[in-house]
């Protein structure tokens, strides 16, 4: 005999935005020591990954906050959608 499933829980709530701008932080503090290091001439694409990382971690900051803005009102609409499937269950019954 098998246990009855427990049920999921609820999402974890992070703030996403502070993540990106700690790693942004993390790849501008790589960038700043790597130019004070001063790279040879045959390693100084270390300082692009650098700033590749400093530029995906600013989209991201910027893209995160409207990414779950449209998951929100994707959900409430969800959410509406079953209420209003409710209410006409309950008026044909």
């Amino acid at each position: 005999m098998t246990r009855p499933r427990l049920p999921d829980p609820p999402p974890m709530r992070t703030n996403d935005v502070r993540i990106a701008a700690a790693g942004t932080a993390a790849w501008a503090v790589a960038l700043v020591v790597l130019l004070i290091v001063r790279l040879p001439s045959g390693d100084r694409w270390w300082l692009w990954v650098c700033v590749a990382g400093i530029a995906i971690g600013l989209f991201g900051m910027w893209y995160t906050p409207r990414l779950q803005a449209g998951r929100a009102r994707q959900e409430e609409r969800a959410a509406a959608e079953r209420g209003t499937d409710a209410e006409r269950g309950t008026k044909a019954g």
